[in-house]
């Protein structure tokens, strides 16, 4: 509740109203207990006042509990007891319903909430996907080589077919990005399918979510109570730590300086909030410290929920101004070091030893400590916390149905869409590198053909040029013939003539041997006449 503009969160044993002051409400703050102690309780009464005051609040629903804001308390004996135990009906106590929006990764109990590949960054998803060192700084430089060609990484198959593009021309990203293993990408792609069979990818989408969203109020006024259903995203402890840090970041990034406040912009809580810091690498943890340590000058709050402030490294713990202990018990040595570690955190109250009582806390009690208008810590002081003006519980499908589709976000987020990026980008590439594959093949082809066609023709050109020759040779031998044939005919003939000419002359005698002679000296000048021709 809110009470003289401050929020009340109990009152101590000798009924003093116990508050936070709104001026210090963004130094932080820490909630801690054992299960069943009643942190849930004191979560909703804290965002309620803020709520109350105007002033916007982002949770996390892990039980499924804390939808009940979004429904009017039933009143019982046990509040009668407990509104009479605080007077709350003379401060104005009523039973009410808050201003909620609901919004679910997955898009089944609340609004879609969604963002970019591109967004997340190489840093937070390389701890989404469980990757080592060497495969880390892969993924970094395949965000930077999106960056450098201006390809926009949306969801997980943009990221995909990048990461499969890069591996088929690791040669050609060698010299300007270094040598980059085929192997570490094979094992970064079987992480995003296994994030994707998780159902994680539905994460990674458009529309993104604008965290200016957040900064709304309902029809009164209140500020909007912002409630992430985690009923089934806290099962992958690591990828809902990881959005919510991610939601952080963005806050961070987002928001202008603004000093000091007479109240927050927004108080962000985070429940569970070990698995933020489980197994973190340093990188991680020193991104965490510089977000929680900023932050607050931007305006924002940030409550860590979480069973032991152990769970919360010392860097963290020391920025959380703002500490409601709830009870906790010591079975082990080890338990008994983790009860001292909380009570030393607390300026020790002369009245009571903070050690023990803290082991001797009821359920909705527990020691408080909270900064005042210098920033310095109070003493510790043992508060009954207030209850909660809302349902205690979980709500109905129906009402929570009712209130996603009248919520003015649902429009804008419900549609997932599939705008043009890295994955349509390389599809197209694909098919325009097969298109020219092909036509170079084609006139390779064509190429073959005719320089077949040209060999052919050679080809028949020569055999023609040899057919040619052959008959020119043919009809030469066949002239030399012809012409023998008759040089030797008439060569007889002359000779014949010549010789009987002459055996006329010589007589008897020489008739024989002038026939001879005669055929001799015909063939001899036939000779020389051919050889004159």
């Amino acid at each position: 509740m809110v009470k003289d503009q401050k929020v009340w969160i109990g009152n101590n044993e000798q009924g003093d109203n116990i508050f936070i002051n709104p001026k210090m409400a963004n130094r932080h703050g820490l909630i801690a207990g054992a299960t069943g102690t009643g942190k849930t309780v004191t979560l909703k009464v804290l965002a309620e006042a803020f709520s109350d005051m105007g002033v916007p609040v982002f949770l996390a629903d892990v039980k499924g509990d804390l939808a009940g804001m979004a429904a009017q308390g039933i009143d019982s004996e046990d509040m009668q007891r407990r509104i009479a135990k605080f007077s709350l009906a003379e401060a104005g106590f009523n039973y009410q319903r808050y201003p909620v929006t609901f919004w679910d990764v997955f898009g089944t109990k609340g609004i879609p909430l969604r963002t970019t590949v591109s967004e997340m960054g190489p840093l937070l998803l390389g701890r989404i996907l469980g990757l080592n060192d060497l495969q880390r700084d892969i993924l970094t430089i395949t965000f930077k080589i999106a960056d450098d060609n201006e390809l926009l990484l949306i969801d997980t198959k943009d990221l995909k077919a990048l990461l499969n593009y890069i591996s088929e021309n690791t040669a050609d990203f060698a010299a300007q990005y270094g040598n980059i293993s085929k192997v570490s990408i094979a094992a970064i792609v079987r992480a995003i399918v296994s994030l994707e069979i998780a159902g994680g990818d539905k994460f990674f989408s458009e529309p993104a979510l604008n965290v200016r969203d957040f900064f709304t109020t309902g029809l009164d006024g209140r500020g909007m109570i912002n409630i992430l259903d985690s009923t089934s995203l806290i099962n992958n402890g690591t990828l809902y730590s990881v959005f919510l840090l991610w939601l952080m970041s963005e806050l961070f990034e987002m928001l202008p300086e603004v000093g000091d406040l007479d109240r927050p912009k927004m108080v962000f809580f985070f429940d569970e909030a070990h698995l933020l810091f489980n197994d973190a690498p340093k990188l991680l943890m020193e991104k965490i410290e510089q977000v929680v340590k900023l932050i607050r000058s931007k305006g924002v709050g940030i409550y860590f929920v979480t069973q032991n402030p152990r769970d919360i490294p010392d860097g963290v713990l020391a920025q959380l101004g703002n500490r409601i202990q709830h009870a906790l018990h010591a079975y082990t040595p080890s338990d008994m070091k983790a009860v001292k570690a909380a009570a030393d955190s607390f300026r020790e109250n002369p009245a009571f030893k903070t050690i023990d009582m803290i082991q001797q806390l009821g359920t909705g009690e527990a020691i408080c400590s909270f900064l005042d208008e210098t920033g310095t810590p109070s003493v510790c002081d043992k508060v009954s916390i207030l209850p909660p003006q809302s349902y205690m519980g979980a709500i109905s499908e129906e009402v929570r149905d009712r209130e996603i589709k009248q919520s003015i976000l649902y429009t804008k987020y419900y549609e997932a869409t599939d705008p043009d990026s890295a994955y349509e980008f390389f599809e197209r590439k694909g098919i325009a590198d097969m298109e020219e594959k092909q036509a170079e093949e084609e006139a390779r082809l064509r190429e073959k053909e005719l320089a077949a066609q040209a060999k052919l023709q050679e080809k028949q050109a020569a055999a023609a040029l040899k057919e040619a020759e052959k008959k020119k040779n043919q009809e030469a031998r066949e002239k030399q013939r012809v012409i023998k044939s008759v040089g030797n005919s008439v060569a007889g003939t002359v000779g014949r003539e010549v010789g009987k000419n002459m055996g006329g002359q010589f007589g008897k005698f020489g008739k024989t041997l002038g026939g001879n002679l005669g055929a001799s000296l015909g063939r001899g000048i036939l000779s020389t006449f051919l050889k004159g021709k």
